[in-house]
């Protein structure tokens, strides 16, 4: 089994990444720091600080916004901890302590932390665990307690979020006078993880498998919970709790499909994995490795986004992937990217580390624009801007990004996981290290015979040129180098070793490299690269006679902006001759890719809507960009999977 190496024994220095990372410090945190404190001009208000004020008894007021609004701020203290790690800041440590000083003023006598049931409900604490999010948001706060700490070396927070964790220790559980349940959303039961390995306390390892084992016992919790209320909701209900929305509807060992709200399904599969790891239980490994097949082989969109429905952005059935009116929720593409991390440590395949890759470059990256200040919470495979407006179907699809939401859960979500990148680059079993990701970065591993740095500089995603530096602490120390082959170089990547060619070893989608080596060894991994024509599976309805294009990890899409519009009218022609454009000046900088097409003409239409089939197209030029740039000049058309025919 694997081990994830510290992220403080790995820096990012990476042309693509560094860009985004320094975005977020310098834009997303301070400009989501005023969103939370109600400061950005028309914009949904978020009411997060000021109801920690009024919890903490510094202003008058009445509790806004979402039950779980206490999270946003979580999230927003989490990522700047991974920031202030690798960049210190004194403004934004600042106002991060700031806000740390306010969480502390608002938390009760007895560890409770929630602004919604301080201020609006004070008499119903954990009555509600269905739909009022109370441990998923203590789950939030806590990560953000152990960031902070391990970040800064302040323990204020971390003393918070021990507290709180010690107060829901003593409410559940499965002894006399404790309450046998647990939240409707999961995330406690990774941040109890968290906790436990930052703290060494073993309490809180046993209060996270007791919330994982006890999920969907009999008799089921929520109903037993929703008849005590007397059959009332927080929010709108109807008839009996759906057990599946929320995946407790039998035990998470019995699960062998992914159901329901999309978010709360991988969250809770990233700490099933985390305790499959830690406690040995390869039964709960197994589950995770039969669900993460369901989601990855059947119910995963080709950009890595999951949740195909907006009504409870949940799951539906196998192959049910809807361009249109596609949820794939930026939060439920995080956390597929928790699992895939956790997977990795459990064991190193490179299944695993392929899909992490494609919900990163693709759906997460997508979901931010290039100024940092406009956010998809829903990110579509097909816009028709037109529909997005006057269909109430889709409705909850964005044709540009949005400042900020009433729930804006998955901004600071964004914000927490690229500033963390580091953690999900490479991993270290025993004598081998792994390489997932190929971002430029330096890294420290201790290995048996000493420490070894690695110095790795990468292409990607606009070449297939990766050079890694070996530096052991002592010569001639010998360990593995382990280099995933992507799945989409098709087997294809060339492997150097000072200067050398040679040939290599696979083992579950890795390149082994194992040799005895001297200081200033190089690698280098030259990775093919090819304009793929990706097709899907015949079951996959939405997609029956499409394709899209893939190059490296990104995803390509076609925006009316390059193509003009209908992009309905538009088909690729199977045998087109793909060419690359470098345009530096375009979207930031990006590699463009041109082919040919087939355009339908509505010329000579007349006032009917259907006629007898005519050839009344004509050749083309097609222009497509990456997908996790669209949508940054403007309102227009936008598609991923095209019509694809011979002409």
């Amino acid at each position: 089994m694997s081990q994830q190496t510290p992220r403080s024994d790995v820096i990012i220095r990476d042309a693509y990444w560094s860009r985004y990372r320094d975005l977020i410090r310098e834009v997303v945190l301070p400009y989501q720091w005023d969103a939370l404190n109600d400061a950005v001009a028309d914009a949904e208000p978020s009411y997060a600080i000021q109801n920690f004020k009024i919890a903490a008894g510094l202003m008058e007021g009445e509790f806004g916004g979402f039950v779980f609004q206490d999270s946003d701020v979580a999230k927003w203290l989490e990522a700047v901890a991974y920031c202030l790690k690798n960049y210190p800041d004194a403004g934004l440590e600042r106002k991060a302590d700031e806000a740390i000083d306010l969480i502390a003023k608002a938390q009760q006598g007895d560890g409770y932390l929630n602004t919604y049931f301080t201020i609006k409900e004070p008499g119903r604490r954990w009555t509600n665990l269905l739909e009022c999010h109370e441990l998923y948001c203590a789950g939030h706060m806590i990560e953000a307690g152990v960031a902070y700490y391990e970040a800064t070396g302040k323990r204020k927070l971390l003393d918070v979020v021990c507290r709180l964790a010690d107060h829901i220790d003593s409410v559940f559980g499965t002894e006399e006078g404790k309450i046998r349940g647990y939240d409707g959303h999961q995330e406690i039961e990774l941040a109890l993880i968290k906790l436990y390995k930052a703290t060494g306390e073993e309490k809180y390892l046993r209060l996270s498998k007791y919330f994982i084992d006890e999920r969907g016992r009999r008799p089921h919790f929520f109903i037993q919970e929703w008849e005590k209320r007397g059959r009332t909701y927080h929010f709108p209900g109807h008839g009996t709790p759906n057990l599946e929305y929320n995946q407790s509807h039998v035990p998470v060992r019995e699960q062998k499909t992914a159901v329901g709200h999309a978010v709360r399904a991988v969250y809770m599969y990233s700490a099933m994995a985390d305790l499959a790891l830690l406690t040995h239980d390869e039964e709960l490994a197994a589950s995770c490795r039969t669900l993460w097949d369901d989601i990855t082989k059947k119910q995963m969109y080709i950009t890595g986004g999951i949740g195909s429905t907006s009504h409870g952005e949940a799951f539906t059935f196998e192959y049910d992937l809807p361009n249109d009116t596609v949820y794939a929720e930026t939060c439920a593409s995080i956390g597929l990217i928790f699992f895939a991390q956790r997977m990795l440590r459990l064991e190193a395949k490179a299944k695993y580390a392929d899909v992490m890759e494609r919900a990163l470059y693709n759906t997460v990256s997508a979901s931010m624009s290039l100024d940092g200040k406009h956010y998809f919470y829903v990110n579509p495979l097909e816009v028709w801007p037109d529909a997005c407006r006057q269909n109430p179907g889709k409705r909850h699809v964005k044709p540009v990004r949005q400042k900020w939401f009433g729930c804006s859960c998955c901004p600071p979500n964004v914000a927490r996981l690229l500033s963390s990148l580091e953690q999900y680059i490479y991993t270290c079993s025993g004598d081998t290290i792994y390489t997932h990701l190929f971002i430029g970065s330096d890294a420290v591993f201790p290995m048996e015979e000493g420490n070894v740095a690695l110095v790795m500089r990468s292409g990607l995603p606009w070449n297939g040129q990766v050079r890694i530096t070996v530096h052991p602490e002592h010569e001639q120390e010998s360990f593995c180098l382990a280099l995933r082959v992507p799945e989409w170089c098709c087997g294809k990547a060339a492997l150097h070793v000072n200067g050398q060619p040679i040939d290599y070893d696979i083992r579950d989608g890795y390149a082994l490299i194992r040799r005895r080596w001297a200081k200033g060894d190089t690698i280098e991994w030259e990775i093919d690269m090819p304009v793929l024509m990706m097709q899907a599976r015949p079951e996959i309805r939405a997609d029956a006679g499409k394709v899209a294009l893939q190059r490296g990890p990104l995803v390509y899409c076609f925006e009316e902006a390059d193509n003009g519009a209908p992009l309905s009218s538009i088909t690729l022609l199977e045998n087109a001759h793909w060419t690359l454009r470098d345009e530096p000046e375009l979207l930031n900088g990006i590699v463009a890719i041109e082919g040919d097409g087939w355009m339908e003409s509505a010329e000579d239409w007349d006032d009917r809507p259907y006629r007898p089939y005519a050839d009344n197209g004509r050749p083309v030029r097609v222009k497509a960009v990456p997908y996790n740039v669209w949508g940054n000049r403007g309102v227009g058309e936008m598609s991923v999977w095209m019509r694809c025919g011979r002409k």
